[in-house]
């Protein structure tokens, strides 16, 4: 059995794995449900949902449509949320796996700078990172990353330490397989596991992290986000709540996607770890 067929029979995976499927295909298709730039003037300002069939959602205060916002704004967030996650885990499996398969001083070194950047919160350390470097969207990945990349390389470190005494390790080593060799095809595909379980939950986290930097103007100004949307609307928030409620529903619709699908596929990658064993 696969693991994606494990993963579609828990109800969390199969859930989160729709709900992300929807959103993938929201952004992908975005240019052509609504094509041109989603932050041109589209009509009249502040038209309210559901009145006019060319723009289901209406306008916000200057005149773009909210619908090709939250559109674009999947495309950006998912893109900003995935980018960032693969450059942390990227970055924590190299130091958790060199840590852990070297040991010693350099383990002890590694482990100390893990710790410097587990102290700052995430969220602080982006913030500073773009307030410094200034506003684009490689900064925002970058900055996420740099605040996100410390519990994978703790994870892979631990999975590393149990699995390089284990009894197959200690085979390849009598036999002479070279140290690189034994990490990369003997240990690493072991501890990708657990680490790749934590993706999610990274992806979640840069998705949330992408949206408050837009909220707060230091997001990437030539794009549409649902941060931005968010801090667009919150000026008419009684007048035009739908502004700030949709963008902020689409946010909380993907954070719960994205949290699903990590239940589910933890709970897979149990049940194959279970069978294998």
């Amino acid at each position: 059995m696969t693991l994606l067929r494990r993963l579609l029979q828990t109800p969390e995976g199969a859930f989160g794995l729709a709900i992300l499927t929807a959103l993938l295909l929201a952004g992908l298709l975005a240019p052509v449900i609504s094509p041109g730039d989603p932050l041109r003037i589209a009509g009249r300002a502040m038209l309210t949902p559901f009145t006019d069939p060319n723009l289901p959602l209406g306008t916000d205060r200057l005149g773009r449509d909210v619908l090709a916002g939250l559109l674009h704004g999947a495309r950006t967030s998912l893109a900003v949320g995935i980018a960032a996650a693969l450059s942390a885990m990227v970055l924590g499996i190299f130091v958790g796996m060199a840590a852990g398969f070297a040991g010693g001083l350099v383990d002890e070194a590694l482990m100390r700078v893990v710790d410097a950047f587990q102290i700052v919160p995430g969220f602080l350390l982006a913030l500073a990172f773009v307030s410094i470097l200034g506003v684009s969207t490689p900064v925002v990945v970058f900055a996420i990353a740099l605040g996100t990349w410390a519990d994978p390389a703790r994870l892979t470190r631990a999975q590393v330490l149990s699995i390089r005494e284990r009894d197959y390790v200690a085979a390849a080593r009598v036999i002479g397989m070279h140290p690189a060799e034994i990490a990369f095809k003997e240990i690493l595909p072991n501890a990708l596991p657990p680490v790749l379980a934590l993706s999610a939950t990274i992806v979640a986290g840069a998705i949330l992290t992408e949206a408050a930097l837009s909220f707060l103007g230091l997001g990437n100004p030539n794009f549409a986000t649902w941060g931005s949307m968010i801090a667009e609307g919150r000026s008419v928030l009684r007048s035009a709540a739908y502004l700030s409620v949709l963008p902020g529903l689409a946010l909380a619709i993907t954070v719960l996607g994205v949290h699903l699908f990590s239940e589910g596929l933890s709970r897979a990658l149990a049940r194959q770890e279970g069978r294998d064993g």
